[in-house]
């Protein structure tokens, strides 16, 4: 079981959904960077349930960083942090250890540990241990806005309800909307958003979307060509979180429709675009414009319709119906972690690219 992700800064996780703890440990975290606990608090706060109709499994996400920190700042050595698990209730999946949930990775779990995983809350596939991705990933959304980078996540749809995109001449202003709030939208269709969520939840049911990332003020030159591009990085380190079904960048799958004299992204002065459409990279290369790029989210799997399923000892088809505490729609939680998970992908590269000084100027 691989659980790290990184070049130079590298990130491992560990722990299970109903276990005692979760955690990571971050390694390769420059010295000498101020570390805002503050902060740190309002990312957990937006990944933790807060809307009508979301899961009501409500953790305080009490954590203890173990290491890596004195005095208020990064020593260098790995920071290592653990969130307290307070709120399980492990009897909810006793009757359904032996069914697979759809969607779910019960099935493929039970086929590759044989039957040692910890089934409870999915273990070590659930969702809950993105908070300590979300809770190390806010050192580095810290130390890359002291550079001048700017990352933002919002909803761009949530079922059939549009936001509008990011802008290029706007996106700090609307970086700055979507981060200062807890619903992420840029426009005024949150309410509307919310009651779609609130209509599934009422039927038992969920609904997925679309979630838009933009970073702005990334320097030039940041990725590899070929096999470490900046495009595959930060796919990897997307569909490293559970949801996440695609992705594009730029105009993505637009592309298709457009012949180049359209497609392409004409210079002008100071080496800048008319459009951005290759969302901000050349040859898997930052190229000084915004990077953008859309995922597309699934509805959460877990929904308490009765569905067809199979019992994992017998191989005979059941019927399963889920209980538990689950969302009608994870997107709203899922933006926070894309951004910490953004973070830590253009830190590593970064460090790859400049070094240790690059943050400790």
């Amino acid at each position: 079981m691989r659980n790290s992700i990184g070049n130079i800064l590298t990130l491992t996780l560990f722990g299970e959904s109903h276990g005692n703890k979760i955690g990571a440990v971050l390694d390769g975290f420059p010295a000498g960077i101020q570390i805002d606990e503050d902060f740190l608090k309002e990312c957990l706060t937006k990944r933790r349930p807060s809307l009508k109709g979301e899961t009501a499994r409500v953790e305080e996400d009490h954590y203890e960083i173990l290491s890596g920190v004195f005095h208020g700042y990064s020593t260098g050595a790995p920071i290592a942090i653990t969130i307290e698990n307070s709120n399980t209730r492990s009897k909810d999946y006793d009757k359904m250890k032996d069914l697979a949930r759809p969607s779910h990775a019960d099935y493929v779990a039970q086929m590759r540990y044989k039957g040692y995983q910890d089934y409870r809350g999915g273990g070590h596939f659930s969702g809950r241990i993105t908070a300590p991705i979300v809770a190390l990933g806010s050192l580095a959304i810290s130390a890359l806005k002291k550079k001048g980078i700017l990352i933002g996540t919002h909803i761009l749809k949530l079922k059939d309800i549009e936001d509008v995109p990011y802008s290029n001449d706007k996106i700090d202003k609307e970086i700055e909307c979507v981060n200062s709030k807890l619903f992420p939208v840029i426009s005024d269709v949150e309410e509307q958003m919310k009651e779609v969520m609130r209509e599934a939840a009422d039927l038992g049911d969920s609904v997925g979307g679309i979630l838009q990332v933009g970073v702005s003020h990334l320097p030039v030159g940041v990725g590899e060509p070929w096999f470490s591009s900046l495009e595959g990085e930060l796919s990897k380190a997307m569909f490293s979180i559970g949801g996440v079904k695609g992705i594009e960048f730029g105009l993505g799958f637009g592309f298709a429709s457009l012949p180049g004299s359209k497609a392409n992204d004409a210079y002008e002065e100071k080496a800048k675009t008319r459009t951005n459409n290759n969302g901000g990279i050349n040859g898997g290369l930052s190229n000084g414009m915004p990077i953008l790029f859309n995922l597309a989210v699934r509805p959460t799997p877990s929904i308490s319709l009765p569905q067809n399923s199979v019992n994992m000892k017998t191989m005979e088809n059941t019927k399963l119906v889920i209980e538990g505490r689950h969302d009608p729609a994870i997107i709203r939680r899922m933006s926070i972690v894309i951004t910490c998970m953004t973070a830590l992908t253009l830190m590593d590269l970064l460090l790859v690219k400049e070094g240790e000084g690059y943050f400790q100027d």
